[in-house]
């Protein structure tokens, strides 16, 4: 059987592939655009089995998707991270390389990695409207931090002058960033799956619409991250335990190795929560008053976030306050 293993080293113009087969290795550089993607991908008829495998960059592996899609390919979206720290000692780095390991990589670990399946229309648009959002929401950060360092330079005049500049900016990101979050509910409520599921999302208490736009492109529409303990470990939520032999042991804690951006939205939820009336409120407040460290209690409100979320969508109903929940009040 001819089997062909297409490692994919992906930059914002090229792609630099590795080609591997039972004869050896074959490079190659491409242009990362669809035209010069699918030509490349049509050349290889006489194959039996072809395992595509490649990094998670963001935007930049949008035109493969959307070649991918065509083929029937045994497709891989490796996480950068578990890539990096699978690779053990190395030393020098290029694109060629970098394309070669990835094509080690997934020779060697297929079995335990899960195969890329192409996402809905819906939540494609909605993909890159978040990641838009995101990057809107970041320039707003920088502009209202350089609006306080105007503070320092009122000696030479331009102060007000920059304050005024920076001011126009942040309106107009503003207007965009509403512009962005509106075209999201758009593409919710055009989908009736997703529209249902948002419904059920947002009646728990802290889960507001960008934290339920946040985890539907997070975990694919839930195909791609189908559980509460996967997706409580993917947000950095889950604590584990550090310790060897007897003489070292460590309270458990959580893993740095996270989705930053999601779990700090989990984490603006979770105050929310704690400073309105309900059961996960409650929750914190007794344990609080228990002794348990306040961090560590605020971390388990959410864990038990994403457990409620599963849970409606599991039962089709919505969240219920003050109903004898074990998530909600153990």
């Amino acid at each position: 059987m001819k089997k062909l293993i297409i490692g994919i080293d992906i930059s914002a113009e090229t792609l630099d592939l590795c080609l591997k087969t039972g004869d050896g290795e074959t490079f190659e550089v491409i242009e990362n655009e669809i035209p010069a993607i699918k030509k490349f991908f049509k050349k290889f008829k006489n194959y039996d089995e072809i395992v595509v495998a490649m990094e998670n960059t963001g935007r930049y592996n949008w035109n493969l998707y959307e070649v991918l899609e065509q083929f029937t390919f045994s497709v891989y979206v490796l996480n950068p991270l578990h890539l990096k720290k699978s690779m053990g000692l190395m030393r020098g780095k290029n694109d060629k390389i970098d394309a070669e390991r990835i094509a080690h990589f997934i020779e060697r670990n297929a079995q335990d990695c899960e195969l890329w399946q192409p996402s809905s229309e819906a939540m494609k648009k909605l993909k890159v409207l978040l990641t838009e959002r995101k990057s809107k929401v970041k320039l707003k950060t920088s502009l209202l931090q350089q609006k306080k360092n105007y503070k320092s330079i009122t000696g030479i005049g331009l102060d007000k002058m920059l304050l005024k500049i920076n001011e126009q900016e942040i309106k107009m990101l503003n207007e965009h960033i509403k512009f962005l979050e509106q075209e999201m509910e758009k593409v919710i409520k055009s989908d009736a799956e997703l529209n249902a599921k948002s419904i059920l999302m947002q009646s728990i208490p802290g889960v507001g619409k960008v934290l339920t736009w946040m985890v539907l492109a997070k975990t694919d529409n839930f195909q791609m991250i189908d559980s509460a303990r996967k997706l409580a470990c993917y947000s950095g939520v889950v604590p584990f335990d550090h310790q060897s032999g007897t003489s070292l042991k460590y309270r458990p804690k959580v893993s740095p190795f996270a989705d930053k951006t999601l779990k700090s939205t989990l984490h603006l939820g979770a105050m929310s929560i704690i400073k309105l009336e309900n059961d996960l409120a409650k929750y914190y407040q007794r344990k609080v008053s228990a002794g348990k460290n306040k961090m560590l209690v605020l971390n388990n409100v959410r864990n038990k976030i994403i457990h409620l979320i599963f849970a409606v969508l599991k039962s089709g109903r919505k969240y219920e306050n003050n109903h004898q929940n074990h998530l909600a009040v153990s």
